[in-house]
This record gives C-alpha cells, structure tokens and sequence, in this order.
C-alpha cells in the first residue's frame, strides 16, 4: 500500500528523547518491512510555538512567523530521519514544487522524510501534496486528538467523535475554523480540498500511542475514517 503520515510535532516533541522518536520509528519501520511505501510528514510541536510566541514580541509579519513554523518542522524530520538509517531519506526544506519532484524519484525506495515547505501552507498541506504525487492509497493524521469531532473536545466536553464521514461532511466542519499557520486546529481547508478532488481515504487517529498507526493501515484504529 502507498501511505503517507502526518505525525503532529506534539507527538514527536512531547519527550525530547531518543526513546519518544525511537518508538515512531519502529512502528514506520515495522510497515516497510511489511511492504508498503512511506511518506512520513512531521509537524513543528510546541517547539515551534515556543519559538513563534518570542518572535511576535518583535514582528507581526505572519511570513516570517510562519517560517518559523516551517523551520521547526524540518528539525522534527531531520530528527527522525537518522532513525531509519539507510532506509530513510529526507527532502530538505525548498518550494514544495521542487519538493514533490524530489518525492517523486525516491518514493519505494526509501521511507521518505520530510516537513513544511511553502510559507502560507501547513504540513498538512504537504502531507496531501505528496500524497496526490504519489497516487497514495491512504493518509494518516496522527495528533493528540483522537479523530474528528462535531466541535473542538479541548473546548467543548460534550463534542461527539464522529467514526466516519464524506469528504464534504469533513469540509464542512474545516471551513468552521481558522485558516491561519500555526491556527489549523486539525487540518488545512487547502488540504481538504486536495484530498476531496483525490477521493482518498484519510484517517484522523490519535497517535500518542505509536501502535495506533498500524492499526490505521490495518483497520482496526479508533479514529475517525473520511472517504
């Protein structure tokens, strides 16, 4: 199967130890071995928040700050590329155009690596730019939430998961929320759009336990499946 994950940055930074991004790897690699072909996005975490929070003490240029964004995302990749060995490539930052072309000509061979690439676009975006390259056969979005909800959990307790929805069904609760970098909260409506037009099946997981990702490619996850 041809897959591509999006791990949040929450999860690959909310133990800045070998072991929190050694147990991600293991689980990417335990699906190579099986025979699929990976693409692995990774996000900025609090790490990039942090960051962002001290530049708007001096700026309020949302290119700069995003940038920013970008830069914490690509620390993230270059991280966890060096846990795959041989058996990992990373796509340094440059335009998502030259990007893709680069996803292109190693995709199969190697577990791809990669994070943010256009100023005004979230990895969510790339995530499903890569995927629409490849001609993937499924999306993983693994965060901290554990699928998608008919109102954000973390401010309303009586918001209720919803295990499966339509492409447009997912749209209309992405168009409800800010469409500003680093202001997501759970996906790009741009990203939406791209997997629409795809028609892939994409699965909102909460991947604070590595497992849960294969359980994704395996179906038998918690989350949330749009298709």
């Amino acid at each position: 199967m041809k897959i591509v994950m999006s791990i949040g940055g929450s999860l690959l930074t909310k133990e800045l130890t070998i072991g929190n991004f050694k147990k991600y790897a293991d689980v990417v690699l335990s699906l190579k071995r099986k025979g699929h072909k990976l693409v692995v996005i990774c996000g900025g975490g609090k790490v990039c928040r942090d960051y962002r929070d001290i530049a708007k003490g001096f700026t309020d240029d949302v290119d700069a700050l995003d940038f920013l964004g970008i830069t914490a995302t690509h620390i993230n990749a270059a991280t966890l590329v060096t846990a795959f060995g041989s058996d990992g490539y990373l796509v340094r930052w440059k335009s998502l155009k030259e990007a893709v072309k680069e996803v292109k000509q190693h995709f199969g061979k190697e577990i791809i690596v990669g994070g943010g690439y256009d100023v005004g676009t979230s990895s969510d975006f790339d995530a499903a730019a890569f995927a629409e390259a490849v001609g993937a056969d499924l999306l993983i979005n693994a965060t901290n939430i554990d699928g998608v909800y008919n109102d954000d959990p973390k401010r309303n307790p009586g918001a209720r998961k919803i295990p499966r929805m339509s492409h447009k069904e997912f749209e209309k609760i992405i168009l409800q929320n800010p469409q500003i970098p680093g202001e997501y909260r759970l996906f790009d409506l741009a990203a939406v759009r791209v997997i629409k037009k795809m028609k892939l099946k994409t699965i909102f997981i909460d991947g604070s336990d590595p497992e849960e990702i294969v359980r994704a490619v395996e179906g038998t996850h918690n989350g949330t499946v749009v298709e």
